[in-house]
């Protein structure tokens, strides 16, 4: 059974900044710019039989292009023991936006999905037990803009466990 997500791609030139930012920090776990995107709504394991209606129902899913800039960056968790790195992006509100008519389609599929806040971002690393801080990353990033794209497509993404971290392939494109 697939695992699946919707997201959104990230072009190299900005991958490649982003993945400046590593640094040594105790229990860091840095994503590679193949791990890179941004999650809109992660559907988790999903039969096979139902894929078809999944793709069916997010090509109808109407929203115009947008502009979106990588900026800055931010933690989940206290940043002096965070679980999560990422890069934020601006502005929020047509990431959102999809997020919402995304999750609307789906639920009309049946699909239960997360009920927390929606925040998009782009994690940059994932945290073991005992993490060091990132307070030093995010007071010299803050402010940091690593680049703007022009989102006309989000994808259907499967996830795979692998031995450094999930592999991501593009399962379907959907365009605007």
């Amino acid at each position: 059974m697939p695992r699946l997500f919707f997201g959104l791609e990230i072009p190299a030139h900005i991958k490649a900044r982003l993945l400046k930012v590593r640094a040594e920090v105790p229990g860091a776990r840095w994503q590679s710019a193949e791990q890179m995107h941004i999650t809109l709504l992660f559907l988790g394991d999903v039969e096979e039989e139902r894929l078809p209606a999944v793709c069916e129902a997010a090509c109808h899913i109407p929203l115009a292009p947008f502009e979106l800039s990588v900026t800055g960056l931010g933690c989940f968790g206290q940043s002096c023991a965070p679980r999560n790195l990422w890069a934020g992006v601006q502005p929020v509100a047509p990431v959102a936006s999809l997020h919402g008519v995304i999750k609307g389609q789906m639920a009309s599929l049946g699909f239960t999905t997360e009920s927390r806040a929606f925040r998009p971002h782009i994690t940059l690393s994932r945290f073991r037990r005992q993490p060091g801080s990132v307070e030093g990353l995010l007071a010299e990033y803050e402010g940091a803009v690593f680049g703007s794209f022009q989102v006309d497509e989000f994808v259907l993404f499967e996830s795979e466990p692998g031995a450094n971290g999930s592999v991501y392939t593009v399962i379907e494109r959907f365009l605007y």
